[in-house]
């Protein structure tokens, strides 16, 4: 019998034995009160609603900034228009908290369908066995494999299985962006050298208005201190593991590398210090150089955007005039470039729609919609973007051909520790694993801030972490 039905017989049953209850003859106001009141109670109850049939798809994005998030929901919006049947949620997460977030829901087995993920995490998710990599394979396929520049595919290329851990989405390249200006006045060299980078450490500060030299990545709950230090430690020839295959984190080239980095702290922006306050003392013309990404190249006309709302007042002018591009640096023992790419990564157990969702997302004025949100630090990986993304904005009037080719071409000679030809999946996963617990940034901190290790002790502890780490994997 129908539910509502049921109710009501019930409810007409009550009613009776009330009416039953009174003098014969008589229907006081109480028994009509009560009556009243069960008819009350009849009209409110309801029966729920069936539940909805739609396809539930999560893409966690670390394109956090509100502004960002407000593309993807918008291509999220047409998406579901044009597919009724699926309920696409576009849901922020910070790039710090990735491998602990990912974690979680393991842990609660609710992994999300599309993640948005630096290279590096790549390696260490894919030896987790929570990429699905016949996913990613077909995506690319979908999309068109030739279309995808050839350094990128190389990246998520798992050197186990042969097959691409991820889909290559966009990326960026970091250098030491100076001031011109400042380094003329100083009778200085570019920064493209350790010895030029010291020279300029001590000369900069009392230039102009310059207080410091540079602000230094010291901040140990952050990723920026080791992607600054990345480069740092491959000019000179400093990696996590040798030809051998042993962890080699405290040799001589990896202990003179944490030493050079943390004794920049001496003509640095005082304090923990990650791309914000780097990026702020730059613009406001109180340090002299800066390691960032190819983001910086807006921010830069416009002063970037503050925590508390509205963008920085930039005193210089013509900052991007008086802004020199040191995409390299040459060490001791070598020299290095250094980026980033990107990826969207399908997790295990994902739906297959995710697989068209990353497609529609990469495809033609979609694809652009998102590279223009940051052309200068969204450098596409698809050759069939490239002209597009050229026209994308007005700032690249701002800058020399010469800087914009090496941007737009940085894929080609970009440096990492995780591209190492002869690593394996296995100590890909490792390095992973060292930039998800952010030990570098640990070690950065207690050599240049807390002052409770030297460069020495810094590396042996250094080189049982990661020795720990290769050990768990090795085990799995």
């Amino acid at each position: 019998m129908n539910k509502k039905l049921m109710i009501f017989f019930a409810l007409l049953m009550t009613a009776s034995m009330v009416l039953a209850a009174c003098q014969p003859q008589v229907i006081t106001e109480e028994v009509i009160k009560e009556v009243e009141v069960i008819k009350e109670v009849e009209v409110e109850v309801e029966v729920p609603a069936e539940p909805t049939d739609k396809t539930v798809v999560e893409f966690w994005t670390t394109d956090n900034e509100e502004a960002r998030v407000d593309v993807y929901e918008e291509l999220a919006a047409a998406y579901m228009a044009e597919n009724p049947d699926i309920d696409l949620r576009i849901i922020p997460i910070e790039e710090a908290g990735i491998a602990q977030r990912i974690a979680t829901a393991q842990a609660a087995n609710r992994l999300p369908d599309i993640v948005r993920m630096g290279i590096e995490r790549v390696s260490a998710f894919a030896a987790d066995g929570i990429l699905d990599e016949a996913a990613a394979q077909a995506t690319i396929a979908a999309i068109g494999e030739d279309d995808f520049r050839a350094g990128p595919l190389a990246m998520v290329t798992n050197p186990t299985s042969g097959a691409y851990s991820a889909v290559p989405f966009d990326g960026w390249i970091q250098a030491i962006w100076y001031r011109t200006d400042s380094f003329a006045d100083a009778g200085l060299d570019a920064p493209l050298s350790w010895d030029a980078i010291n020279a300029a450490c001590d000369a900069l500060p009392g230039t102009g208005n310059l207080l410091y030299g540079m602000t230094l990545g010291t901040d140990p709950g952050q990723n920026y201190p080791i992607q600054v230090f990345e480069q740092v430690a491959i000019s000179n020839n400093a990696w996590p593991f040798d030809v051998d295959g042993n962890v080699s984190m405290n040799t001589p080239e990896m202990v003179e590398a944490l030493a050079f980095y943390a004794d920049l702290q001496r003509c640095a922006t005082p304090g923990p210090q990650y791309w914000r306050g780097a990026r702020e003392a730059y613009e406001l013309d109180q340090a002299g150089m800066l390691f960032y990404s190819t983001y910086i190249m807006d921010d830069l006309v416009d002063g970037s955007g503050l925590e508390g709302g509205g963008n920085v007042e930039i005193p210089v002018e013509d900052l991007p005039g008086n802004t020199g591009f040191a995409y390299e640096m040459a060490g001791p023992n070598g020299s290095a470039s250094y980026g980033q790419l990107v990826t969207l990564g399908i997790m295990a157990g994902a739906d297959p729609v995710a697989q068209d969702v990353v497609a529609y997302f990469m495809d033609g004025e979609n694809y652009l919609k998102v590279l223009a949100l940051a052309p200068f630090g969204k450098v596409p990986v698809l050759e069939s973007a490239v002209e597009g993304w050229g026209g994308l904005s007005d700032y690249f009037a701002n800058y020399s051909p010469e800087t914009i080719a090496q941007i737009g071409n940085g894929f080609d000679t970009m440096q990492r520790w995780l591209f190492r030809p002869e690593y394996d999946a296995t100590q890909r996963a490792v390095i992973g694993d060292m930039e998800g617990r952010l030990l570098i940034s640990q070690a950065i901190s207690n050599i240049a801030l807390e002052g409770i290790m030297t460069p020495e002790v810094a590396a042996e502890w250094l080189q049982e972490q990661v020795e720990a780490l290769y050990a768990e994997r090795q085990a799995e």
